[in-house]
């Protein structure tokens, strides 16, 4: 039997990993949609919503040649562009797209309601106990999440269990790249100045396991109560980190 590689360093999607899957599509997204409004009229005028708005219109320009008939962006006055990026927003929400213009919105509209303490993020109950001792034994724990980074502190700063951001070392977005590439994998063990075989991958998804496997990468596939079947079976399963403690 081969060996498992030394292990150095640990990293975690978020949703229906760390975090149910519910609290992203029953909390954090309604949250967006019913506070963009709001957001955009409150600061549209900032350069750095101007830059997220951007990406957005980008995206849009691409959803508009592929013919996926997204909600027209106007500008011929204030209103109308706040109404019809609202529209777009809402539009790539309901599609749950994987868009760093998007999640960067996100991020920004969350702050809010983790800074008046609307929203609190459910951890399961493993998920605090390993961070500790992983983080006590020395390994490198990051998070890699299509959430921007922004987004990831945000609801590790505001868990129901409190701030638990020092146990964590880094955090990546697909800002670094998609999440079913497996030279985004390399880039992050090369960040974390390790080698793709010191890293462990926990993921739900069976597709991002794949492309960290593909890079050489230890994974495992988490099953959490509310996530969705995966077709591949290939990667070991875990159903709480108290079994990667024991191992």
């Amino acid at each position: 039997m081969t060996p498992t590689p030394h292990r150095r360093g640990i990293l975690l999607d978020i949703e229906g990993t760390t975090t149910p899957i519910s609290f992203v599509h029953e909390v954090l997204f309604p949250y967006a949609r019913t506070h963009v409004r709001n957001y955009l009229a409150n600061f549209l005028d900032l350069p750095e919503t101007r830059d997220k708005l951007t990406l957005l219109e980008q995206e849009h320009g691409l959803d508009v040649e592929r013919d996926l008939h997204p909600p027209p962006l106007v500008n011929h006055s204030r209103h109308a562009e706040i109404d019809s990026m609202v529209s777009y927003v809402e539009w790539l929400i309901d599609r749950d797209r994987k868009s760093s213009g998007l999640k960067a919105l996100q991020g920004r509209i969350w702050e809010q309601g983790y800074a008046d303490g609307t929203l609190r993020a459910p951890l399961f109950p493993d998920v605090l106990p390993a961070l500790q001792q992983w983080h006590q034994t020395g390994l490198r724990i990051a998070i890699f999440s299509s959430g921007s980074v922004l987004a990831q502190k945000l609801l590790f700063a505001h868990t129901e269990a409190g701030d638990v951001t020092k146990l964590l070392d880094f955090y990546f977005d697909t800002t670094t790249g998609p999440k079913m590439a497996a030279e985004s994998y390399r880039v992050i063990a090369a960040r974390l100045e390790l080698t793709t075989n010191e890293l462990l991958f926990i993921s739900d998804v069976a597709a991002e396991l794949e492309a960290a496997s593909n890079a050489g990468c230890q994974t495992r596939l988490c099953i959490r109560p509310g996530n969705p079947p995966q077709p591949d079976q290939s990667h070991q399963l875990i159903f709480s980190f108290a079994e990667l403690l024991r191992g």
